[in-house]
């Protein structure tokens, strides 16, 4: 069993200054596997009771024999404690210590009945026998061949990350991503790391630039190095990606890294021109003069979206010869409703135009215009096919149109084995109408993945609401199309009577335009009075409060909805006191107090616990966004049940990174997924979010109660702020091209 010490050194001078205590660890009471700061409860050597000791290691379980070096102190709140400045571990050499050690959750398929029969029988052998003899386990009572493969491999597994943890933390980074290593790079991962420590910024979800630079550093890579510089630009376009850029002008590019490394710029700059090279980046020259830089990657999509988009506009409409006239009349008698001018002109163009967008906020008749659509489609005998960016947005489709409609990564068909989708240009989709639904949430990847997909000779509907927020990822794509020109829009303006009556929509509306949301005065008689509140709060302590009240009490007992299923509180931030860390914590607490739970990354999950995945997991089916419910938890076999909408994913602990807690989620996050409730914190706290499409987004997500809580000043400034900051993309420009050189003039739009 490898040696574990801490990253902290001193010197010699220093140490014979502290004190040393040794003894068997009884209980892990904390440890964050981020800054691998722990508190321990310690059998020491010479003391009768137990020993609180606090320091810092990379891995610690109850069994292990420590040995610290620091000083006594008294801590005003918790009594005496051991403050290490270096601690070790070692293997643990007694049998209790064993039993402990074993039954601790360290290794898969061992739980504490199972570590003390292992214990009973090989007695002290028994680490070595699962290390070196690992057939022998099967000797022992309830140990059968999967029972016996599940020890081992856990075993294994757990020594290299153990392995892996001790080496990096014997350069200086305390890292909770061991395991992701692992996988990633197997028994060659320390090989890997030495080669290259900036791989791991690449290629570990959670360990950045500045983690990896650390270690490249403690490994003798120089500050000025050529390495480091081509891994600091790709790192710096990476961030830009992270906030919606597709690409980003070269000396602005430069500039921001010169900042953040601390080099001269030609370093900076022949970093840039070796990516080129290596066609690792592309440049553009723009006819501003300015020069902009993309990672391949988002070049080749941006550069064959458009390009799928335009040959989709080209080829002849899969519903021929349509009395368009006639079937707007058929349609309204089958769905029952007079459509507006508008809808009718959305219908003509569907049938007419290869692509089109329909666009349009709350209240305006999407709906209604995809149903008569679908209906009109189906009609001719064509196959509609109908997706959305999210599990939520899928179902509502279905709902509202009776017939099937999938996730844009369940439509195209993960292939584990190669590692991309099934379906793509050479092997498209099957169907006739293709119906896209949510699509201001889609990305450039994501549009680039499904576009490419679609047959040529099918049409393709994209609707969404141009004026939400942006897709989380990189690009503009619903923007960037509509003001190309290329293809035919279609924008909903007139909200209907019905929809007019409720004030989120009424109130989504001022708020697009920009005006101040209208609230209403004095003391509401009736919940069926309005659907739209606003709940003062001058300081954020106060809305943390009034957030919890109305979320656990105050909305459940007024208006008879479920606190679990129909409540969702978003916050413009993830940070602060009224962001999304903070309010799940105190709504987890006060909603989910008790039961069976694991610690993992920074967050505790319990048993009933809603949780959002925060990454694709194409193995899994799950997908960013999705959200569940924690159905159960096992400690001897490290796993955790889930329920999405009725499936059940399970996650071994070491995989709960993928996972945060879902009581309190960003506005960005509940794109494309509607709520009976939404509770929105906004408070001059969430300053630097404040947006106009951000309150308009998270009031647009309410279905039938919307109440904000924090100050009017707050709200006043989200309204008035238009985000000025423009998305660096090309798409736009690209499918003008095609619009001046192929002469694809579309029809007259509405907007």
């Amino acid at each position: 069993m490898a040696l574990e010490t801490n990253n902290k050194t001193t010197d010699h001078h220093t140490r014979s200054h502290l004190e040393h205590v040794s003894g068997l660890v009884e209980r892990v009471t904390f440890h964050n596997g981020e800054s691998g700061f722990c508190v321990l409860r310690v059998k020491v050597r010479g003391h009768r009771d137990q020993t609180t000791v606090v320091g810092t290691l990379p891995q610690v379980q109850a069994g292990e024999w420590l040995e610290a070096e620091g000083r006594w102190a008294i801590d005003r709140d918790y009594g005496q404690q051991f403050k290490a400045e270096i601690l070790r571990t070692a293997a643990p050499n007694t049998l209790e210590g064993m039993k402990k050690y074993l039954g601790s959750g360290l290794i898969k398929g061992i739980g504490p009945v199972f570590a003390e029969r292992l214990v009973n029988h090989f007695k002290q052998d028994v680490l070595h026998i699962i290390e070196a003899k690992p057939h022998k386990l099967l000797e022992v009572d309830g140990i059968g061949p999967i029972r016996h493969s599940k020890i081992t491999t856990a075993w294994d597994e757990q020594r290299m990350v153990r392995e892996i943890m001790v080496f990096l933390h014997s350069h200086g980074v305390s890292t909770s991503r061991a395991f992701r290593i692992y996988k990633a790079y197997g028994d060659k991962a320390i090989e890997t790391v030495l080669e290259n420590p900036y791989c791991l910024a690449r290629d570990i979800r959670g360990i950045g630039f500045k983690s990896a630079d650390k270690i490249a550093e403690s490994l003798g890579i120089g500050k000025e190095s050529d390495l480091r510089a081509r891994a600091g630009i790709e790192y710096v376009l990476q961030t830009l990606t992270d906030d919606g850029h597709c690409g980003y002008p070269r000396t602005d590019l430069v500039k921001s890294a010169v900042k953040m490394l601390e080099i001269p710029d030609a370093i900076c700059d022949d970093a840039v021109n070796y990516l080129l090279h290596e066609e690792r980046v592309v440049l553009h020259t723009r006819d501003s003069g300015s020069d902009l830089i993309y990672l391949a990657a988002l070049d080749r999509a941006e550069d064959h979206l458009a390009t799928h988009l335009a040959e989709l506009c080209k080829a002849s409409h899969p519903c021929l010869d349509i009395k368009v006239d006639k079937a707007i009349e058929w349609v309204e008698r089958k769905v029952r409703l007079r459509l507006a001018a508008e809808q009718q002109e959305a219908i003509k163009i569907a049938v007419q135009s290869k692509v089109m967008v329909i666009t349009g906020g709350p209240g305006v008749g999407k709906t209604t215009v995809v149903n008569a659509i679908v209906k009109i489609m189906q009609a001719k005998n064509l196959e509609v096919v109908l997706a959305a960016p999210t599990g939520r947005a899928a179902k509502r489709m279905m709902e509202t149109t009776g017939l099937e409609a999938k996730t844009i990564h369940r439509l195209l068909e993960f292939d584990p084995a190669t590692g991309s989708f099934k379906h793509n240009a050479d092997q498209p989709l099957e169907g006739d109408v293709f119906i896209i639904d949510e699509t201001s949430m889609m990305d450039l990847l994501l549009a680039y993945q499904l576009i490419r997909a679609v047959p040529n000779h099918a049409s393709l509907i994209l609707v969404g609401d141009v004026d939400q927020l942006p897709s989380v990822g990189p690009g503009c794509v619903l923007r960037d199309t509509i003001e190309s020109g290329l293809i035919p829009v279609c924008r909903l303006t007139e909200v209907f009577r019905q929809a007019a009556q409720s004030a989120i929509i009424t109130n989504a509306h001022k708020v697009n335009r920009g005006q101040i949301p209208v609230f209403p005065r004095g003391k509401v008689q009736s919940p069926d009075e309005t659907d739209f509140y606003f709940v003062h709060a001058d300081e954020p302590e106060k809305a943390v409060s009034l957030v919890i009240d109305l979320t656990c009490k105050a909305i459940p007992d007024r208006f008879g909805f479920d606190r679990f299923n129909d409540i969702q509180v978003l916050s413009p931030m993830q940070r602060g006191l009224l962001g999304c860390r903070n309010l799940n914590a105190v709504l987890q607490e006060n909603l989910n107090p008790e039961g069976p739970s694991v610690q993992r990354y920074g967050w505790t999950f319990r048993i009933g616990d809603k949780v959002m995945q925060t990454v694709n997991d194409y193995e899994k089916d799950v997908f960013n966004g999705d959200i569940g419910r924690i159905e159960s938890l096992d400690d001897v076999d490290q796993e955790v049940v889930v329920q999405f909408d009725g499936r059940r994913v399970t996650y071994e602990f070491n995989e709960l990174d993928e996972l945060i807690l879902s009581y309190a989620v960003t506005v960005h996050k509940s794109q494309g997924t509607e709520y009976p409730v939404v509770v929105i914190p906004i408070h001059t706290q969430h300053y630097a979010l404040l947006q106009r499409n951000l309150l308009y987004t998270a009031i647009t997500r309410g279905r039938k109660l919307v109440v904000l809580v924090g100050t009017q000043k707050a709200v006043a400034i989200a309204v008035k702020r238009m985000d000025s900051r423009r998305r660096v993309t090309l798409l736009k420009e690209r499918l003008k091209q095609f619009n001046i050189n192929d002469g694809l003039i579309p029809p007259t739009s509405v907007l």
